[in-house]
C-alpha cells in the first residue's frame, strides 16, 4: 500500500546513520525482514529509494526505516528532513522474511545491514518465540556499531538471542573480535550451523562473500535467505 504521512522522530544512531519514523497506518502489515520504498520531493523531482524495514511487526504504532548518511542527494534530502516533513511510503516488499517458522536462525549482518536483523530480532522477543537466534554484526570501527543498546536490551529480554559484534577496523582498546565473518568464525561461534536458517544482508560485494561461504559450507539455498543493500 501506498501512503504519505510527517516525520514524527528522527534518531541519531551514530555519526553517519539516522533513523526516520513515521506513524504507521492500522492497514499497514509486513512481516519481519522486509522493505519499503521512500519518496521525497525536492524541486518538483520526485526520488525513491528502497530501505530495510527496522521496526518489528510487532509495534503497532510506528515504522521506521533506518539510512546510512552517504552523501549522496537522496541521503542529503533525507539528512535535512526535520520532524512534520512528508515522505510517500509504499509497501511492503522482499522476500527475506520471518514469521518465527524456523527454530534455528543465524543472522549475518555487515554495516547498515543489521535494519532488517533488529527488525527479526525484536519481533522474536516481543511475540516470544522459542526460536533460537545466533546475530553476527560485522563493522568496520566502534563508531559504526548501531543498535547496540536495544540488542542488549532485547537479549536481557530474550534467553534465545546471543548477538557477536567483529569489527574490521577496530580501535586499539577494542577487546573483542577483529576478523571479518568467515567459515572459521561461523563454524566457531555457531557450531551448530547446519541446523539453522541463514538470514544475510549488508552491501552486494559482502552479501555475494557470505553466499559463497556458506555454499562452501554446504548450506543448501533453500536455506538461505538474502538481501543486498543497493546504494548503501
Amino acid at each position: 500500500m501506498k501512503f504519505e504521512e510527517p516525520v514524527t522522530e528522527i534518531i541519531k544512531r551514530a555519526y553517519n546513520v539516522k533513523s526516520f519514523r513515521f506513524r504507521r497506518p492500522k492497514t499497514f502489515d509486513f512481516k519481519a525482514g522486509q522493505y519499503i520504498t521512500v519518496t521525497l520531493e525536492s524541486d518538483g523531482k520526485k526520488t525513491s529509494k528502497p530501505f530495510s524495514i527496522s521496526s518489528s511487526p510487532s509495534e503497532k504504532d510506528h515504522i521506521e526505516f533506518t539510512k546510512k548518511l552517504t552523501g549522496h542527494e537522496f541521503s542529503n534530502l533525507l539528512d535535512s528532513m526535520k520532524k512534520g516533513d512528508k515522505a510517500l511510503i509504499n509497501g511492503p516488499f522482499g522476500k527475506m522474511t520471518f514469521k518465527g517458522e524456523f527454530e534455528k536462525i543465524a543472522l549475518l549482518s555487515g554495516g547498515i545491514g543489521i535494519t532488517p536483523m533488529i527488525s527479526i530480532c525484536k519481533y522474536s522477543t516481543d511475540m516470544k518465540l522459542s526460536t533460537d537466534i545466533m546475530l553476527i554484526c560485522s563493522n568496520k570501527t566502534e563508531e559504526d556499531m548501531i543498535f547496540v543498546e536495544e540488542l542488549e536490551e532485547k537479549k536481557n529480554e530474550n534467553p534465545n538471542l546471543e548477538v557477536f559484534n567483529t569489527l574490521t577496523r577496530a580501535s586499539e582498546s577494542w577487546t573483542g573480535c577483529r576478523e571479518r565473518i568467515c567459515e572459521s568464525m561461523i563454524i566457531r561461534e555457531v557450531p551448530d550451523y547446519p541446523e539453522r536458517v541463514f538470514y544475510v544482508c549488508g552491501p552486494p560485494p559482502m552479501v555475494d562473500a557470505m553466499i559463497k561461504m556458506l555454499h562452501d559450507m554446504k548450506i543448501p539455498d533453500s536455506m538461505i535467505h538474502k538481501e543486498s543493500l543497493i546504494g548503501y
